[in-house]
């Protein structure tokens, strides 16, 4: 697993995981608790941002989280520390394909699987961490259910440059539809997979701002200069989609999106 981070290791992609979970914390969240002594693998847990839902959530919880950016780790560590100072977490700078044999009861990953350029490999190697009756639970995104309010090809094809560019570094950014397969093919049992929706309209300023504004248009924002490099838009024509794009996020405009959460057994 290579650190070639699509969204690049920089601060506004610290803020931007850090608004996307707190204003997406109660959809992606729901259902997902475990038990206090439950031994859990976090599996690529970035800056921490997941993180903090699972030790607040779940109390008491023996949490390992792996990360292989040794950056992305140190800001975990620190957001961790500031807002569940008493939780139990063992950090460890890893790849995710390179862990050693150990034994968890339940394995989580969010936004994770996107990245990898083997997927099926990493959920099969996550299966034989998992002890007999234990869960993966896996959470994804998928760009191609974006779909706003005006309508405009401007702002569709800055969002293409960002699922072309994340597939050139070897990821899929349509995995959400695909994690049930995805999940039986690697050997879980009784896989259940459903829809997490984002509907975003002036009616609900909050999601507008948290993630039509900040999680999914800065998300577009990131790969800007390399999609301009690549010559995939032009500084004019980047600039007008992403104008087109913000409308969604005016008055009268409306956003939505679809996020993928699975769990599955051993």
């Amino acid at each position: 697993m290579g650190t070639d981070y699509v969204h690049g290791y920089t601060p506004a992609e610290t803020r931007r995981l850090t608004d996307q979970a707190q204003t997406l914390a109660d959809l992606l969240h729901d259902g997902t608790s475990y038990p206090a002594g439950s031994r859990v693998l976090e599996a690529g847990c970035g800056v921490g941002a997941q993180t903090v839902q699972l030790v607040t959530r779940s109390p008491g919880i023996d949490l390992v989280s792996v990360e292989i950016s040794e950056e992305s780790l140190a800001r975990a560590k620190a957001r961790v520390a500031a807002i569940a100072p008493d939780a139990r977490v063992d950090w460890r700078h890893a790849d995710l394909h390179d862990l050693p044999a150990e034994e968890f009861d339940h394995v989580f990953l969010c936004f994770v699987l996107e990245h990898l350029p083997d997927p099926h490999a990493a959920l099969t190697g996550l299966r034989r961490l998992l002890k007999p009756g234990g869960t993966i639970t896996v959470i994804e995104g998928d760009h191609g259910s974006a779909f706003f309010h005006p309508r405009s090809t401007a702002a569709q094809a800055v969002i293409d440059c960002l699922s072309d560019l994340q597939a050139e570094t070897g990821g899929d950014a349509l995995i959400g539809r695909r994690l049930q397969p995805l999940l039986k093919n690697a050997g879980y049992d009784d896989v259940r997979a459903r829809p997490c929706t984002v509907y975003a309209d002036e009616t609900l300023p909050h999601l507008v701002d948290g993630f039509t504004r900040k999680t999914f248009i800065a998300m577009v924002e990131s790969v800007r200069e390399r999609a301009i490099a690549a010559g995939m838009r032009t500084p004019a024509e980047w600039a007008a989609g992403i104008r087109d794009l913000e409308k969604a996020a005016a008055s009268g405009g409306t956003f939505h999106y679809t996020f993928f959460k699975a769990v599955g057994r051993t």
